[in-house]
This record gives C-alpha cells, sequence and structure tokens, in this order.
C-alpha cells in the first residue's frame, strides 16, 4: 500500500470545469418544465392540473404528520435547544420511536415509506418547532446514507445500512474540506485500495450530524492504477472505525443545536464492499442525490414563512399606533402582504416539484434547485421583514422578552437560523451557476464545439451544421405564442383572474430564451465568466416558475372547495409583486454595473483602496485563514458525541 500523498491536487480552472461537467447527469430522458420555461415555452401540461398523491400515501402521511405533530408540541422545547445549544438525548430518542429517521425510507427495511411530498411537510413542520431538529433529520435522510443507497447502492448494501437507518442509526454526508468547497477537483482526502479494503486519509469539514452520526457517506480520491480509473468515489464508513477523530463541534451564528464538526481520517480501513457505485463515481452520486435531496431545505422555509405570518398577523393586530393596529398602515401592511404571498408562492413551488418527484414522469433536478435557490433567498427576507414588523422586540431575543413579561418569540433567532441556507448544498452563487449550466444545454449540444478551443475544424464545421438546423426552427418559436391572445388560459379566470400572470409568463420566457441566445451569441466562449448576467437569468427563471406553480396551486386549491377564493387572491398578489421584480431584473440584464465592478475588485485585490480601510481596529484573532489539513493520525481528542 503506497502512503497517503500530503500534496493537494493542482487543478487548472479548465480541469476543474471538466470534472464538474463529466460528474452532472448528460441526458435528459424525462421532460422538464423548468428547461422548457428557460428555452421560451411555457409547457403549462406539464403540470397543470396539478398532479396529486394516491389515497393511500395522503393517509400514510397525514396520519404520520398528526403523531409528529403532537410529538414537536410536547417534546420539543425549542428554547432549551436554543439554549444549551444541542438537542437533548431524550429528543433523539423519540424520533427514532416516532420513526422520523426512517421517513422516506422503505417499509421492507423498516422505514416509512413516505412520499417526497409529506417528507416535506414533516421538515416543513419540525423545522418549525426547531430548525436545528430539522437540519438533523433532513441532512440523515437527505444526503446521508439513506438517499444515495436508494438510488446507486447494491440489495446487500441496503440490507445492512437502510434497517439501522431507519430506526436507529443517524447518518452523516462529508465532502466539503478546509481548503475544497464547491471545488471538489481540488479534493485531497484519499481512499488508497488496500487488499479487500481501502484505506481513507484526510480531513473534511463542516460534516453536519458529524459529531454524533453511526454512518457516514465520505467522498475521497482514489488514485489511478493500471486496474482502475480512480477519481472521486463515494463510501458508508461506520463512524466509530479506528482512526476517525471529531476533532471540533463546530458553533454557528444560528441553528445553534446542529451537531456539525470537524472530523480527520488517519489509515482508516474501510471494506470494499462499502464502497457506493464505481470508483470515481462519487461526485454523479451527489449531484444525483441533490437532485430531490435539495428540496428538503425549502421545505423548512415554507415552514419559517408560515411562522413569519403568524407572528405577523398576530402582532400587527395588537401593536396599535396613531389609532389603529399597526397593520393598517401602509407600510407595515405592505411587508405582511409580501410575507403572506410568498409563503403561498413558495409553498407551491415545493409541493409542485415534490408530487412531480413522486409521480417520477417528469425530470425535476433544475425544479429541485430553483426550489433550493428561491426559498433560501426569499425565506431570509421574510424572515427580515418580520423583525422589522416587530421593531426593537423583533431584534430582542425570546428570553429577554419572556425575562421582562412580554411573549417569547424568537424572530431573531429565526432570521439567524435561516442565514445559513443561503450557502447550505450549494451558495446561492454556486446555484446560479450550475441551474444556469442546465438552462443553456440544449444550446451547448448542439453548438458548444463551436465556442470550444480544443475542437478540430471539422468538429466546429459540423456542430455549425447542427446549430443551423436548430436555431432555424427555435428561434422562429420565439417570435410570438399564446401569451400575446387575451384568451389564453382562461380557465384561471375565476373572481379573480390569473389568466394574464400566465400570459406575463409565457411571453417573458419567451423573452428570457431571445436574450440568453443574443448573450451566447455575443459572448460565446467567455459567457461563463458573465456570472452576473447568468445570475439574473436564473433569478427571471426561478420567478417564473413559481408564479406558474402558485396559479397551478390556487387553480387546485379552487376546484378542490380548499380556501379557493383566498388562493386566487394570494396568487394574484404573489403575481404582481413578482413581476415587478421580473422587470426589474430584465432591465438589469444589460444596464448594470458588471464591468465597473470588476474594476473595482481589481484595485481592492490590487491594494488601490487601503487607504480607505483606515480609522477602524480589527478585533479579528490571529490564525490562518484556513486551516491546515494535511493527512496524519489527530493531535486532538475526539468529541464524537453519539446520541445513547
Amino acid at each position: 500500500m503506497s502512503a497517503p500523498t500530503t500534496k493537494k491536487p493542482t487543478v487548472t480552472e479548465r480541469e476543474a470545469r471538466q470534472v464538474a461537467e463529466a460528474a452532472r447527469e448528460q441526458d435528459w430522458r424525462k421532460p422538464s418544465f423548468a428547461k422548457e420555461l428557460f428555452l421560451g415555452r411555457l409547457r403549462l401540461d406539464l403540470i397543470h392540473p396539478h398532479p396529486l398523491p394516491a389515497d393511500d400515501d395522503v393517509q400514510r402521511g397525514e396520519e404520520f404528520l398528526a403523531r409528529l405533530r403532537e410529538f414537536c408540541e410536547t417534546k420539543i422545547d425549542s428554547a432549551l435547544i436554543e439554549r444549551e445549544a444541542r438537542i437533548p438525548d431524550e429528543v433523539i430518542a423519540g424520533l427514532k420511536e416516532l420513526g422520523a429517521l426512517g421517513m422516506k425510507i422503505d417499509t421492507k427495511y423498516g422505514g416509512l415509506g413516505l412520499t417526497q411530498v409529506y417528507y416535506n411537510r414533516a421538515l416543513s413542520l419540525v423545522g418549525s418547532a426547531n430548525p436545528a431538529v430539522g437540519a438533523l433529520l433532513s441532512a440523515h435522510q437527505s444526503i446521508g446514507v439513506p438517499q444515495p443507497l436508494k438510488i446507486f447502492g447494491t440489495q446487500e448494501q441496503k440490507d445492512a445500512f437502510l434497517p439501522r437507518c431507519a430506526r436507529t442509526d443517524i447518518s452523516a454526508f462529508l465532502l466539503t474540506e478546509p481548503d475544497v468547497g464547491s471545488d471538489p477537483a481540488r479534493l485531497a482526502t484519499t481512499a488508497v485500495p488496500d487488499g479487500d479494503d481501502y484505506v481513507l486519509d484526510g480531513v473534511k469539514l463542516w460534516t453536519t450530524n458529524g459529531v454524533v452520526a453511526d454512518l457516514l457517506v465520505v467522498m475521497a480520491r482514489v488514485p489511478k492504477t493500471e486496474d482502475g480509473k480512480g477519481g472521486i468515489t463515494a463510501f458508508v464508513v461506520e463512524a466509530d472505525s479506528p482512526g476517525i477523530t471529531v476533532e471540533n463541534r463546530n458553533a454557528f451564528m444560528g441553528l445553534r443545536g446542529i451537531e456539525n464538526g470537524v472530523t480527520r481520517f488517519h489509515q482508516v480501513r474501510v471494506p470494499a464492499a462499502n464502497r457506493i457505485g464505481a470508483e470515481g463515481a462519487g461526485l454523479k452520486i451527489a449531484l444525483t442525490t441533490l437532485n430531490t435531496g435539495r428540496l428538503s431545505l425549502p421545505a423548512m422555509c415554507v415552514g419559517a414563512g408560515k411562522w413569519c405570518l403568524k407572528i405577523a398577523r398576530e402582532w400587527s393586530a395588537a401593536r396599535e399606533q396613531w389609532g389603529k393596529p399597526v397593520a393598517l398602515h401602509e407600510a407595515v401592511g405592505s411587508k405582511i402582504s409580501f410575507i403572506a404571498a410568498t409563503t403561498f408562492a413558495l409553498e407551491a413551488v415545493v409541493d409542485l416539484s415534490s408530487q412531480m418527484a413522486d409521480e417520477n414522469r417528469n425530470d425535476i433536478r433544475i425544479e429541485a434547485a430553483l426550489a433550493k435557490l428561491y426559498g433560501s433567498e426569499m425565506a431570509c427576507l421574510m424572515a427580515d421583514e418580520l423583525v422589522q414588523i416587530r421593531g426593537g422586540r423583533g431584534f430582542e431575543t425570546a428570553a429577554s422578552l419572556q425575562a421582562r413579561g412580554e411573549r417569547a418569540v424568537p424572530a431573531e433567532q429565526l432570521l439567524r437560523d435561516l442565514r445559513i441556507n443561503r450557502i447550505f448544498e450549494g451558495s446561492t452563487e454556486i446555484m446560479h451557476l450550475l441551474i444556469a449550466r442546465e438552462a443553456v444545454d440544449a444550446h451547448l449540444s448542439v453548438a458548444g464545439d463551436l465556442i470550444d478551443p480544443d475542437k478540430s475544424l471539422q468538429d466546429k464545421a459540423r456542430a455549425g451544421a447542427n446549430a443551423g438546423v436548430f436555431y432555424a426552427k427555435w428561434l422562429p418559436r420565439l417570435v410570438a405564442g399564446p401569451g400575446q391572445l387575451p384568451t389564453s388560459y382562461g380557465d384561471f379566470r375565476h373572481g379573480v383572474d390569473l389568466a394574464p400572470h400566465l400570459r406575463y409568463v409565457e411571453r417573458h420566457a419567451r423573452k428570457l430564451a431571445r436574450s440568453t441566445f443574443y448573450a451566447m451569441s455575443r459572448w460565446q466562449g467567455r459567457m461563463e465568466t458573465k456570472q452576473g448576467f447568468l445570475g439574473r437569468v436564473v433569478d427571471i427563471g426561478a420567478e417564473l416558475f413559481a408564479m406558474s406553480a402558485a396559479c397551478v396551486r390556487a387553480e387546485l386549491l379552487r376546484r378542490q372547495g380548499d380556501h379557493g377564493r383566498e388562493a386566487y387572491l394570494l396568487a394574484d398578489a404573489f403575481c404582481r409583486q413578482a413581476r415587478i421584480r421580473v422587470d426589474e431584473l430584465f432591465t438589469r440584464l444589460w444596464s448594470n454595473t458588471d464591468d465597473l465592478d470588476r474594476k473595482v475588485v481589481k484595485g481592492v485585490l490590487g491594494g488601490s483602496f487601503e487607504w480607505l480601510e483606515r480609522g477602524i481596529v480589527d478585533p479579528s484573532g490571529d490564525g490562518p485563514w484556513i486551516a491546515d489539513a494535511t493527512p496524519g493520525p489527530s493531535q486532538r481528542d475526539n468529541v464524537r458525541r453519539p446520541f445513547a
């Protein structure tokens, strides 16, 4: 067995992009509403009528939600978790007894076999009780051992690990390293083959559940050999294996109860039978797992929005200023309207995406990514508006409010807890790039060779011919469509008229596609560097997707007789608010400060503006910006704390 390397992989920007490209799913075997939207086509038939769960799935899901609600109301003390910065063992024991660890695991392995819809509703409920508990359950099932094994595991692996994950064992997912975040091509943790085992060496950072986990999914680099191609590979690892040390339990501005740590592997032996998939398939496994796993985060954002609405309603009715409740003052009322309308739309996005995932008729990789991106951004805005509505009480902690005799409303805690969602499971900036890559996939499939410097003239000529055929058919369809006909989408006209909003979506989907095509023609190979432009393209798509989902959900509730009139009003309010944002984003596609910003950044990095930093004291401590992660034995105590 060769000794572990202590040198991090040296990777060029092009090589890093190639690794990321190889990991993404290359084919589109099923239709995608969001993909079509970015191509300028409003395929309403893919989401309307709104898909519905089967009756037995509803019954099983509702029965579990009832039990879970009682548990959340009687057993989870969020203030205690916030105060002690840990989830009590008895809470975890209770969740295990409920079967909450196995919500997504098939019943034949001892799980509850809930659908994605009800799994997300359960996370929304738990997350409202305490976000750290929601994060623990989500990390365990959405990205931990159960999900990758469900998709890629062997039958032997499923038989060995899924029953444990369903009832007793907590799992974690370990990818990030101290010097490796969204650029996995530089992954330094190694897994060296040695007989029937692999030997793991390296350090993993921000291991959610890592402090308390029993089982780990670990991504490590297998060296290339004559017999194997090597590459980043996924393994199931027993957390109590010799050589594993949890060196630190990390603390954050929010989610104080989260069990997140730094984990070191030194000569850790893992049976080859615990490898998930083939060598080199690790990143593809991770990305595929996240296709539906990402839905758990916006599900908890839905719960946050609902709580914001409840508190805003109750407080704004009780608090009076100038002779009337503050809710009736327009400055406050507009914030309440934003929270209500956005919560409705976000729930529509999550439920629609989840139901499509359950039906497995559509490819939802873009929908799930948009839900994560949109949910994390909008939930932070809603929480910030709640703090503003509450005024000084919004900035005051719940403990302080209670100490002086007022209702202990943890508004500031929610703002702190939600902030990580813009970073978790792909930061907003990375999500922009990931979604943008999928959004332009059709263009790159037919014309990518034209802008690839490594392609031959013959390849470019062939790509030019293919592109000519594709664009000759596609471009004329962007000129006109149903959005220009005043009678289109008439089945969304019931008292409140939502048809104009869907016509707006159709017209602006075509406008978005035209803008993207123009940008690709203008910048060609430099398109990937135009991150500001790509981010705005994705944000427009997210708003159009949310508008579509809100209208479809409103019509579903109307047909079901479930607050249909009110749902139509909320959908109308949301769409009108979203249209203002979309119009602004379209303006900013071409009217922005991107070029000037680049000049300023170069000046900042070059020291041109250091004079602007004078007159302050930096309270930061000493130490390196990035901790040393050289492989080797741990020099620190093991702080791993498995639940009893």
